[in-house]
C-alpha cells in the first residue's frame, strides 16, 4: 500500500518518497492577518491538517510549519481606516485565527513564522540572489531577474512569451495589472521582473536594510521562512491552487537560483471553495466567515465533512444543500462514535481499553488502501460510514431486543476501529456534552421515552406517539424514524 500523490510540478502522480527516511518536512503558505477567515481558509487549513494527521498515523514523524503574512498593504490599509498599526491589526486576526482553527478542531503547526520575525532571513536571502545575479536593486527598491532563471514557469506551466506585459501578477506583490506609466514599473530592467525589497513610502512601517528602508515584497518570505525552519529541500510544500502562479512560481524561482536544489519534492494544491456555484466574493454577498458560520450553529463536524467529502485538489461548492448533507452525515457518523460510550459497559467491554487499542483489520487496511491514492479522503470516509451504520443499527436492536446480532467482541473492534479512523481525520464527537444530561434527559432517558412512543405506536395510540416526540423536540432531540428503528440527535 504506496502512498502515491499528484504533484503539481511534474503534473502526474508519484509514490512519495521523503528526503529522510520515515520524516516529513512540510510548510503550508497560510493566511495574510487582515481579516478573519472564510470558507476557502477552511477548507485550506482541513485538508492540510488532516494530511499531516494521516501521514503520522501511517508512521511518519512531521514537522509541519504554517506561516503567517503579517506585512501587506491589505493590512496597512485596515490599520490606517482603524487609525491603528499594522501590529495591532495583525495580532488581532492571528488571535482570530487560532480561536476559529480551534473550533474547526484544526491542530497547531509545529511552528507559525511571522513576516516581521524573519527579516534577517530575507534579507540574507535577497543578499544572495543579488550576489548570484537574479536580483539588482534600484531606487531604493531590490527586483528579482526573472529571465535569469531559466526553468520559471516550470510548475504553473506558463512562459513569459505566452503572457502579455501589464496584465500579468507576475509583476509585484499582488497587483494583478501594471500601470506602465507608474515609476516602480520603470525602474524594473524587465517588465516580468518582481519585486524582493519595497522602498520605505511616507508613513510606512519600515525595516532598515543595505538598501535602505522598506518591507520585503510578498515572495520573498516563504522562501525565506522554508529554508530557515526546514531547510533547502522539503518534502511537502502545500497552499491553494491559487498561490501555484505567482506566488509558488516565485518562490522556486528565488530559492533554487540560491541553493541549487528543489525547494520542495512535491508540491500539492488544494482547489477553491465557490458559494451556490459562484466565485465568494464580498461584492457579490456569499462571503462567509467561518465564525459566521458556526456562530449560525452549523456544526464544526459538519464543516469537516463537508470539506472530505470532495477530492482535495478539485473545487467544491458550498451550498446549503450540501452543509446539510454534511450534517445529516455526521449525525451517522456521531452516533458510531458514541456507540462505545452509550452500550460497551452493557457489553461488557472495558470502554478506556477498548478506546486506546487498536488492532490492524481488514477496515483498516481498506481506509489506507484508499486514501494512499493521493489522499482520497472521500474513498476513506465510506469505510466510516459503513462502520457507523452498522454500529448504529446494532443499537437500535440493543435497545429494543435487549442483545446484538453482532458478538461484543466484534462490536468492540468496530467501534476500535472507527473511533481511530474517525480521528484521524480529525472527526470527534464531544462525549461529555453527547452523553451526559442536558435539559434534564439523559440518554438513558431519551431511549426511555423512545420505548414508550415505539410501544404506543404498536398499540396505534398515535396521539401518545406524537405527544412524545413533541416533548422530546421541545427539548431540543429531534428523532428520526427509519426501517432500522428511530434514531435521535441533540440539536
Amino acid at each position: 500500500m504506496t502512498l502515491t500523490l499528484y504533484n503539481t510540478l511534474t503534473r502526474r502522480q508519484e509514490p512519495f518518497e521523503t528526503v529522510e527516511p520515515g520524516k516529513v518536512k512540510m510548510y503550508y503558505c497560510g493566511v495574510t492577518v487582515y481579516d478573519y477567515c472564510h470558507l476557502g481558509h477552511a477548507r485550506a487549513c482541513i485538508v492540510w491538517d488532516v494530511v499531516r494527521r494521516y501521514l503520522q498515523f501511517i508512521g511518519y514523524e512531521v514537522r509541519y510549519v504554517q506561516n503567517f503574512t503579517d506585512i501587506d498593504d491589505k493590512i496597512l490599509n485596515r490599520a490606517c481606516l482603524e487609525h491603528s498599526s499594522m501590529e495591532v491589526v495583525a495580532d488581532r486576526f492571528i488571535k482570530a485565527y487560532f480561536e476559529d482553527m480551534a473550533r474547526l478542531g484544526i491542530k497547531e503547526a509545529d511552528e507559525y513564522p511571522r513576516a516581521t520575525h524573519t527579516m534577517n532571513g530575507i534579507q540574507r536571502l535577497i543578499h544572495e540572489l543579488e550576489n548570484k545575479g537574479f536580483a539588482y536593486p534600484a531606487g531604493g527598491d531590490v527586483y528579482y531577474a526573472v529571465r535569469q532563471f531559466s526553468e520559471y514557469g516550470k510548475l504553473s506551466g506558463r512562459k513569459l512569451e505566452d503572457i502579455q506585459a501589464g496584465k500579468s501578477d507576475v509583476y509585484d506583490g499582488r497587483s494583478c495589472g501594471v500601470n506602465v506609466e507608474d515609476p516602480e514599473y520603470q525602474k524594473k530592467k524587465d517588465p516580468f521582473d518582481f519585486a524582493l525589497w519595497k522602498a520605505a513610502k511616507p508613513g510606512e512601517p519600515a525595516w532598515e536594510s543595505p538598501w535602505g528602508a522598506g518591507r520585503p515584497g510578498w515572495h520573498i518570505e516563504c522562501s525565506a521562512m522554508v529554508r530557515d525552519r526546514l531547510g533547502d529541500t522539503i518534502d511537502i510544500h502545500a497552499g491553494g491552487a491559487d498561490l501555484i502562479f505567482p506566488h509558488h512560481e516565485n518562490e522556486i524561482a528565488q530559492s533554487e537560483a540560491v541553493t541549487g536544489k528543489p525547494l520542495a519534492r512535491y508540491w500539492l494544491h488544494n482547489g477553491m471553495v465557490k458559494v451556490d456555484g459562484e466565485k465568494m466574493s464580498k461584492s457579490l454577498g456569499n462571503f462567509t466567515t467561518i465564525r459566521d458560520l458556526l456562530d449560525r450553529g452549523v456544526n464544526p463536524m459538519a464543516v469537516r465533512l463537508f470539506v472530505l467529502t470532495a477530492q482535495y485538489s478539485t473545487p467544491i461548492d458550498f451550498t446549503d444543500e450540501a452543509i446539510a448533507a454534511a450534517t445529516n452525515g455526521w449525525h451517522t457518523i456521531k452516533e458510531g462514535l458514541l456507540f462505545g460510550y452509550q452500550y460497551g459497559e452493557k457489553l461488557g467491554w472495558e470502554v478506556e481499553d477498548a478506546e486506546n487499542s487498536l488492532i490492524q483489520n481488514s477496515d483498516v487496511e481498506r481506509f489506507q488502501e484508499t486514501v494512499n491514492n493521493d489522499f482520497n479522503f472521500p474513498g476513506g470516509l465510506t469505510v466510516l460510514f459503513e462502520l457507523a451504520k452498522e454500529l448504529r443499527r446494532e443499537g437500535n436492536i440493543l435497545v429494543h431486543e435487549g442483545q446484538t446480532k453482532t458478538s461484543p467482541e466484534e462490536l468492540q473492534r468496530q467501534w476500535q476501529t472507527l473511533v481511530t479512523l474517525a480521528g484521524v481525520l480529525g472527526l470527534e464527537a464531544q462525549i461529555e456534552a453527547e452523553t451526559h444530561t442536558s435539559n434534564g434527559l439523559s440518554d438513558a432517558d431519551i431511549e426511555a421515552k423512545i420505548q414508550q412512543r415505539q410501544q404506543a405506536r404498536i398499540a396505534k395510540n398515535f396521539a401518545e406517539s406524537d405527544r412524545i416526540r413533541d416533548e422530546l423536540q421541545a427539548q431540543s432531540i429531534t428523532l428520526i424514524d427509519s426501517r432500522d428503528g428511530t434514531r435521535w440527535h441533540r440539536n
